[in-house]
């Protein structure tokens, strides 16, 4: 016999269902839209069936975007001269904390896995080297994350990339290996991005 009316209950498997939200915490969250009057729960379902109806990704570097090109693909700010290729979309924002890199981005969507079967296939790569072509690059920043897959598909990209004649550079591990990129403080972020290392 289920312990809440049946509602309740469907609203809090579903937010189980949300990566690192355990029981007590879904229960938590579903009081709390019990409580909220209707129009704030509206406006929670209306946010996230605009995330599934409105957000696609950037027809350049594969970042979340509402339109054809990213924010940082659109700005012409930005330095056409260094891509600092990332693992995920949410890895951006960290370094974007750091007010330091003023280039371009490339999202992988995903790092080499083969425990998972993520081979180099299935990341965004063939359209990281179709960038490429652009005569304008320097430097291409391999900001993976610090974790074995990171690793692996760091070296991956350094042996694809270093014969290109391209500065490949590195993020420093001022991050500590086995986090992910998007926990990193402000500090640790800039300190990273600042001993980046050739590879």
């Amino acid at each position: 016999m289920p312990d809440f009316a049946e509602p309740l209950e469907r609203l809090i498997a579903e937010f189980r269902r949300l990566p690192g939200i355990g029981q007590k915490s879904a229960q938590r969250l579903a009081f709390h839209v019990m409580r909220v009057d209707r129009e704030a729960a509206m406006r929670l379902s209306q946010a996230l069936i605009d995330v599934k109806d409105n957000l696609r990704l950037c027809t350049v570097c594969n970042n979340i975007s509402s339109s054809e090109l990213c924010i940082f693909c659109a700005d012409p700010r930005r330095s056409p001269h260094s891509i600092c290729v990332v693992e995920e979309a949410h890895s951006i924002h960290p370094i974007e904390t750091t007010r330091c890199f003023e280039g371009r981005y490339h999202v992988l969507q995903g790092a080499i896995s083969p425990l998972r079967g993520i081979g180099p296939e299935q990341l965004k790569i063939k359209s990281l080297l179709e960038r490429l072509a652009d005569p304008g690059i320097e430097e291409i920043i391999l900001a993976t994350n610090p974790t074995v897959e990171g690793e692996a598909t760091a070296s991956y990209l350094a042996r694809l990339l270093k014969p290109l004649g391209l500065k490949v550079t590195r993020i420093a591990m001022g991050i500590p290996v086995g986090s992910d990129i998007d926990f990193a403080d402000e500090v640790t972020m800039l300190k990273s991005m600042e001993n980046r290392r050739e590879v």
